[in-house]
Order: C-alpha cells, then structure tokens, then sequence
C-alpha cells in the first residue's frame, strides 16, 4: 500500500540541521504515525514520503518554506517582566506558551534585562535546512474516525506504553496532548 491522503504512516527518522548535528529522532522510542495529507507533519516531508510504501528509505532536505517558514525578525520583540508570574524567573533559554489572535504559541526568552525581557516567537527550527533520514515502517487505511478527526486515534499513535487517553477525542486532539 503506498502512501496517500488519508492513509495512516509509521515512520521511523532522524532529523540533522545543515552542519550534520542531530535535533530530534524516533530512535529509541517508537515510530512516529500521522495521517498523511492532514498537516499533522511538515509540508515538506509530507511531499517526499508520497507515493513510498513500507519498507522504503527517503533521505531528503526540506527548505525553510515547506518545514517550520523563515525567520522572520518581527517575532523577536520585548515585554515587561510584569507580563510574567509574580515571582516566577525568567531566564535565558526558557520557553513559554503564549496566546494571540492566532492561537498559541511557543515563545523563547532570548534576553533578560532588568525589567525588560526579550522573546522569540519563531519557531527553533525557522530558517533552517532539515536533512530527513525516513525509514517507512507501515501504511493502512485510516479508521472513519481518524478520517472524521484528522489524526490517528490507534493505541499506536506515538503516546507510548503510558498512554491514558483511552481514544477520546476533542478539537485538541487525542486528549493526551497529541
């Protein structure tokens, strides 16, 4: 069976940025499963894995367009500190969910200074060349409720042995945060 739209893939990969360093991998966990065709992964690789089937290998370089966009500097900007818990640090490196128009986002601080902090709303990956390494492990039919949903609902949908959402499903997703 081939990969295409609505189908449900297995993928096992590793992900390195232009300089050959690793930033994620499905190597000692299990295989990562989406629903092809539904943007539950990057445009980009999306594209190359269809038409694979199992049992195929896709290395590929996704452009910044079809992964996580450009950077785009108008997402780094600075806040009051106010705009924080009372109390709670701030520092360097740290990230934090915010909300906006659009839904939330994950922002990372990138400057702390006095009462002023500087935030990051890019993603960590904007900008950047991901070079997939894919190895296709299965594909079937998706269930009528993954169709009706737009994700994968099975005990295998990449939430690992402790998984406790029991197939419920809500507009967030699985209900265990997938």
């Amino acid at each position: 069976m081939i990969i295409e739209k609505d189908r449900v893939v297995s993928i096992e990969y590793s992900l390195t940025d232009d300089e050959g360093t690793l930033v994620d991998s499905s190597d000692g966990s299990e295989p990562l499963v989406y629903l092809h065709g539904n943007g539950n992964i990057i445009e980009g690789l999306e594209a190359e894995l269809a038409g694979k089937k199992a049992g195929d290998h896709v290395t590929c370089v996704v452009a910044p367009a079809q992964g996580y966009g450009e950077r785009d500097d108008a997402l780094v900007f600075t806040v009051e500190r106010s705009q924080f818990a009372s109390g709670e640090k701030v520092e360097e490196g740290m990230q934090f969910e915010a909300h906006d128009e659009n839904g939330a986002r994950i922002v990372t601080v990138v400057g702390v200074e006095d009462d002023k902090v500087t935030i990051d709303a890019n993603h960590p990956l904007a900008g950047a060349n991901l070079h997939f390494d894919v190895k296709v492990v299965e594909v079937r039919e998706a269930s009528a409720e993954e169709l009706e949903h737009g994700h994968v609902h099975s005990h295998d949908h990449g939430c690992g042995d402790d998984c406790d959402c029991e197939g419920g499903c809500d507009d967030s997703g699985c209900g265990c945060g997938h």
